[in-house]
């Protein structure tokens, strides 16, 4: 290891080893934390701009933070040694917007053609909500953040259209009003919240069933918090029916050498 790194470079470069090697597979919520984690999109370049187009018509859900060159599995300007075939606890690869498999590297499936997004991750804000005491409940838990499909339409764009998808963090209501004006400060981790209250006011019928993630407990006096989540794009990959798509799957998270406050905006 390079001992001129910083103590948080280390461990970026520590956990994509890990990752690489298979020895991490699980979410990467609370991991090398003040480091920016992205959400991961990769499609054939023909595919490429109605897709940047997508994101740029939705940046609260699509807050792009990283484009890599036609064919280029490297993301220097997030990460020297960043490879997007391997660094990745686990990918999902969907055909004709079906998901057909979950893997742990995607070698033998990235095209000379094809281009890697990624876009900032609610991960990224978690470091600084548990420095102001407000540790998120899936940290505490031990478990994948809660994440629900809505009835928050995404702007179209292309062939790329689809409801919104959020993650979800209670907390008692001063509490809430507090961790709004902490996320806000990080756009490019979807900034602050969508909702909080009524989740049926958004179209999730039952918090304890998570479209994706793990449930966590919602105690009584607290209101549930909903942000803008990276795994909208997912959504919008099932309805435009790419032949290819690579994407995380959710809670596996792309780990850069960011740090969340240099893409904070005050």
């Amino acid at each position: 290891m390079n001992q001129s790194l910083s103590p948080l470079l280390q461990q970026t470069s520590e956990l994509r080893q890990a990752i690489r090697s298979k020895a991490h597979t699980g979410v990467t919520s609370g991991l090398a934390q003040g480091a920016m984690q992205g959400n991961v999109v990769i499609l054939p370049a023909d595919w490429a701009n109605d897709f940047l187009l997508y994101c740029q018509k939705n940046p609260v859900s699509c807050p792009l933070i990283g484009v890599s060159e036609v064919g280029d599995f490297r993301m220097p300007e997030l990460g020297n040694d960043i490879d997007m075939r391997h660094d990745i606890p686990e990918y999902y690869v969907y055909r004709n917007g079906v998901k057909v498999e979950s893997r742990s590297d995607i070698e033998d499936l990235w095209q000379d053609d094809m281009v890697a997004f990624v876009l900032g991750c609610s991960f990224s804000f978690e470091y600084a909500l548990s420095q102001a005491g407000l540790t998120p409940r899936n940290i505490e838990e031990d478990v994948n953040v809660s994440m629900f499909e809505t009835n928050i339409a995404t702007e179209p764009a292309g062939r790329f259209f689809g409801n919104t998808v959020v993650t979800m963090r209670p907390y008692v209501p001063k509490d809430a009003i507090r961790a709004i004006q902490i996320t806000t400060r990080f756009p490019k981790a979807h900034g602050s919240p969508l909702h909080f209250g009524s989740p049926q006011d958004i179209g999730i019928k039952d918090l304890g069933k998570p479209d994706y993630g793990d449930a966590v407990s919602v105690k009584d006096g607290e209101v549930p918090v909903f942000w803008a989540c990276g795994v909208t794009p997912q959504v919008a990959i099932r309805n435009a029916k790419p032949p290819i798509c690579i994407t995380h799957a959710p809670g596996k998270m792309l780990v850069t050498d960011i740090l969340d406050t240099d893409l904070a905006v005050f």
